[in-house]
């Protein structure tokens, strides 16, 4: 069904439509308004069999997330922010243990200073805690990504962050296609947990291991994302034959195939920059853009084909690995190695600042004459 909505309403209604048991909330700008919204239809009933359960923080959250997990129950989160930071002991719990928990990150600047706006500084600082990371362009691939993470989660019994800009995504009021329950059904099965706790039978679960068995231990959390890797692009293909529409995957190429210049970004950036590429085009330019889905697995095989045949790459990336610059770029260069392409990391759109075409279009142009440093 068509309908003009909010990025953060459109994200409710999704997660309701695969059946959450359970519902871990604690607001914090600018996920507020997804948890408000499935708070309102659970109460009001449209959410079957499943608890609400207001916490006391963002750490007491993902730590119910864990335990509802555990027990075998389909369960939701979101945050943002300061709010990841806070429950990160237990989000490494919560991967560690291969619990598949899907949790929305509206993605927001970290302070010190306080700030309220979008980058991506949040997600990234937990590139390495074991969850899978997916990123949205658009309201309607947020909204397909979240019915795809729970399929993923639960394949690979592993969580799942699925990454969205606030504001310029979680505010926005955009026409997404919401799916009937019925294709959401036949999409996504019923959570069959392939081990749960029961109280009656107790045992103790994430007991302390030695260093005899704890590589193995961490391998295994690899190995699962490498699952993922193989089984992302298959979920994509099967999103598309049952809701008719292409969304999520690993990357997705625009303009690539005859491009001097790449450009590459992840999020909601990837529309401007798009826009910025086909005015380029109409001039003449031969420029493209790689919009990365999968930050985590990152899909190494897949940037490299699309990246070969170009003549520079420029990484566009919305995150400042202090000491050291680029975090997207770190992984591309892994991707472009023994490739003989000039590669350029641009850090822009930090603290929510505005990245337009007028600036890209420079940048572009300057990367092309072999300007940037």
């Amino acid at each position: 069904m068509l309908k003009q909505t909010e990025g953060s309403h459109a994200v409710a209604e999704a997660v309701a439509l695969c059946r959450p048991e359970v519902i871990c909330a604690y607001p914090i700008s600018p996920q507020t308004h997804i948890v408000e919204g499935l708070g309102e239809m659970v109460k009001a009933g449209e959410v079957e069999n499943c608890e609400f359960i207001n916490v006391e923080s963002e750490f007491a959250a993902m730590s119910v997330a864990i335990g509802s997990s555990a027990t075998g129950a389909r369960t939701y989160t979101a945050t943002a922010s300061q709010g990841l930071l806070f429950m990160v002991e237990a989000v490494f719990n919560a991967s560690g243990l291969g619990l598949p928990i899907v949790m929305t990150v509206a993605n927001r600047a970290i302070g010190a200073p306080i700030n309220i706006w979008n980058d991506h500084s949040d997600s990234l600082s937990q590139r390495d805690c074991g969850w899978i990371q997916l990123f949205a362009e658009t309201n309607q691939e947020a909204l397909d990504l979240h019915i795809q993470a729970f399929k993923l989660a639960e394949e690979v019994s592993l969580p799942v962050m699925v990454c969205m800009d606030g504001f310029i995504l979680t505010h926005a009021y955009e026409r997404v296609d919401v799916p009937s329950q019925e294709q959401v059904d036949a999409f996504l099965p019923p959570y069959e947990p392939r081990q749960a706790l029961d109280p009656k039978e107790p045992v103790s679960i994430g007991a302390m291991v030695g260093p005899e068995a704890f590589a193995e231990v961490r391998y295994l959390a690899h190995a699962k994302q490498m699952q993922a890797l193989g089984l992302i692009p298959k979920m994509a293909e099967q999103f598309k034959t049952v809701f008719g529409r292409e969304s999520g995957g690993l990357t997705r190429s625009y303009l690539t195939d005859d491009a001097e210049t790449i450009v590459v970004a992840m999020g909601s950036v990837l529309g401007t920059i798009k826009d910025t590429v086909d005015e380029m085009r109409a001039a003449g330019e031969k420029i493209g853009v790689l919009g990365i889905t999968s930050y985590r697995p990152f899909p190494i095989d897949s940037v490299r084909a699309a990246l070969q045949n170009a003549q520079r790459v420029v990484v566009l990336e919305k995150s400042l690995a202090v000491g050291i610059g680029g975090i997207l770029s770190t992984d591309v260069r892994m991707a472009m190695s023994g490739l003989q392409l000039h590669g350029h990391t641009v850090v822009a759109g930090l603290g929510g600042r505005a990245i337009t075409r007028k600036s890209l279009r420079a940048l572009f142009a300057k990367a092309a004459r072999g300007e940037l440093e």
